[in-house]
């Protein structure tokens, strides 16, 4: 789904509304004064709390500890309390002022930010409260998932390295993810922590890799096994051949270790997989699997999905972290590759794979429906949960987490109202009773039309489940009526809608794409004459109605361009017509297979979530059973005899 935004309008109709607003302002160009100022014309209003975190952490930087501590006693329980000691803890740490951190630790509630984690593992470690080896191994664990050269982790990763708990393989594997993935100040950071002079050298390989790795060129030195290394990872990002041939011809590519040609290799073969280059298995070949990462595995697996070397899935599974081979995917791919090899024999096969598939299948996502499918297990709407009582209704509408999250939207904050209601949320168990507290929260969102809140609330249950919240169909009338204008079942028009923007009508994306159906004004432009829409304007998009049949008219004539393959269509609408013909090339494939092989993970995601959104929806509207692997049919290179129909499609 697009990184939203929202743009709505401010619904105050109190002075105190009015002041709020104004203290959003203030807090947005940082003018602490004004903050200050209009604190005192918001108390007793329900977004209290909310005004005094603003206040509060515009001064963090200078305010002295007693009058956080004052700020933080005057919101208690809330979760702008808990936010504004999060944002204290991290200013805390970076101050280094350890004695106040330890004694305010205790008290954040939320816990779930990796930098205060890190410098709680040093601090734990250094008083003798957490074994020293553990709590650098857990350092070691979330630096390497952090995307950002933050401070917390990197602070304990470099007191664990000073302590010998820890040593330089760390930051070097620190440095190949940073280099893989083109993250420039990670990769300072991490080799900064070693020696300060790499910096220089290691911003020249990145810049170009392949002169540093020509025997020709002696002004870039040393060539050590480490530098080597970053060198082959850049330059297989952007030519898996050259890097092979590399790794193959260059003498000196020898002094690797073992552990190094193999992470080397295994971002050759990921590259190549990609690139759905047919190179690409023998490239893993070169690699030891116990030397691979979870990432280059996956791709080692889907290189061998693609392939039909079902043998070569299998050997990735089995190296990859138990962590990921519990991953409903990866469960999925291993039954799969069971059948096909029929190993250790046809009958034990078969019992296995259908053991396997039995614990991941659900009425829920994508390889789960697959699942079901598979163990020929009917998808259908399951039934609704026992109504909920109006003590549920009421206990929902009266929290005070709700309420403060319902009165921000009603003001048009509703990233404050989104933070909030997930707060309150997450401090529910799911499970059991604790379900029933959900279903009703979700409930209310429901009833309030904030959709997004009411499917990702009703999401979270586990004993219970109610398909009516997980795939509301708000405006039926007009999804029925513009998929029919253009032969779309409505199902797959809710599909995309629930992915693309969760019925948010005025989501605004990042890259400018708008509505329900997130259209992009260029496409909304060039579909608006396809179907002879006469004097679009570009906001007219934001209509509902023009977003929705823009939107449908858009996904079908990307289902007639590829003649009818849903999970091409839908790759398109996520990543582009180029995109998704390019990835057609190659063999004809299972669409499952082909799907698991889209090179970009946010499209890969997307579309399996708008086939599984699909079947879902298809059930509820129709009442009768669904098939998800009838929708998705074979992906290939497009026939000789298909019509070419529109070539200009964005």
């Amino acid at each position: 789904m697009a990184v939203l935004c929202l743009v709505a309008p401010a619904l105050a109709q109190t002075p105190q509304d009015r002041a709020l607003l104004q203290m959003r302002d203030a807090f947005t160009k940082r003018q602490t004064a004004t903050l200050s100022e209009l604190l005192p014309r918001v108390q007793g209003h329900t977004l209290e709390p909310l005004a005094r975190y603003w206040e509060a952490r515009a001064r963090l930087e200078n305010a002295p500890p007693e009058d956080i501590r004052r700020a933080l006693d005057r919101m208690p329980g809330t979760y702008w309390e808990d936010r504004l000691r999060n944002d204290w803890l991290l200013h805390l740490g970076r101050q280094r002022d350890w004695p106040l951190f330890e004694a305010e630790r205790p008290l954040f509630r939320m816990n779930d930010d990796r930098q205060v984690a890190c410098y709680a593992l040093m601090l734990d470690a250094a008083a003798g409260r957490q074994p020293a080896a553990e709590a650098a191994r857990e350092a070691e664990r979330l630096w390497l998932l952090q995307r950002e050269a933050d401070d917390g982790c990197a602070t304990a990763v470099k007191a664990f390295l000073d302590s010998g708990h820890l040593h330089a393989d760390t930051v070097w594997r620190r440095a190949r993810l940073a280099m893989e993935t083109n993250r420039q100040p990670v990769l300072r950071q991490a080799v900064a922590m070693l020696d300060p002079d790499w910096v220089p050298l290691v911003e020249s390989i990145a810049q170009d890799p392949a002169a540093y790795l020509d025997d020709k060129i002696t002004a870039i030195r040393p060539r050590t096994r480490e530098m080597v290394t970053l060198a082959v990872i850049r330059l297989a990002s952007s030519d898996p051949a050259a890097a092979a041939e590399t790794l193959l011809r260059k003498r000196w590519v020898t002094q690797l270790t073992r552990e190094e040609r193999s992470w080397a290799w295994g971002v050759v073969g990921k590259r190549a997989a990609q690139r759905r280059m047919p190179e690409a298995l023998a490239y893993f070949a070169h690699a030891s699997d116990e030397h691979l990462i979870d990432d280059h595995l996956a791709w080692k697996a889907r290189a061998g999905l693609r392939a039909g070397a079902w043998g070569h899935v299998l050997e990735a599974f089995a190296a990859m972290s138990p962590a990921q081979r519990q991953q409903v995917t990866w469960v999925y791919w291993q039954a799969r590759s069971l059948q096909a090899l029929q190993q250790p024999s046809p009958d034990e096969a078969a019992v296995r794979s259908r053991e396997l598939l039995a614990s991941i299948a659900a009425p829920t996502g994508f390889y789960e429906l697959l699942a079901m499918e598979a163990l020929d297990l009917p998808i259908t709407a399951p039934p609704p949960p026992p109504a909920l009582t109006p003590q549920e209704r009421e206990a929902a509408a009266r929290h005070p987490g709700l309420q403060r999250a319902r009165a921000s939207m009603d003001l048009g904050l509703r990233s404050e109202a989104v933070r909030e209601w997930h707060y309150t949320i997450a401090l529910h168990t799911p499970g059991g009773k604790e379900d029933r507290d959900l279903l009703a929260a979700a409930d209310l969102a429901c009833r309030q039309q904030w959709w997004d809140r009411c499917i990702n609330t009703s999401e979270r249950t586990r004993s219970v489940q109610d398909q009516r919240q997980r795939f509301p169909t708000p405006y039926l009338i007009q999804v029925q009526q513009r998929a029919g204008e253009v032969g779309l079942d409505p199902a797959y028009v809710y599909g995309v809608i629930r992915q693309e923007s969760r019925f948010v009508s005025n989501a605004r994306s990042h890259v400018g794409a708008a509505g329900l159906m997130q259209v992009m004004p260029a496409t909304a432009r060039w579909t608006a004459r396809r179907i002879g829409l006469d004097n679009f304007r570009p906001e007219q998009i934001n209509d509902r109605d023009t977003n929705i049949r823009i939107g449908s008219a858009y996904l079908g004539l990307a289902l007639q361009h590829f003649e009818g393959s849903m999970p091409l269509a839908a790759a398109a609408y996520n990543a582009g017509r180029s995109r998704a013909n390019s990835w057609r090339d190659g063999p004809v494939l299972p669409a499952d297979i082909w799907i698991e092989n889209i090179p970009f993970e946010e499209t890969r995601d997307y579309v399996q979530r708008v086939l599984a959104n699909t079947t879902h929806y298809a059930a509820l509207l129709s009442g009768q059973p669904q098939s998800l692997r009838a929708r998705l049919g074979t992906v290939g290179p497009r026939a000789d005899s298909a019509p070419s129909l529109d070539r200009d499609l964005p």
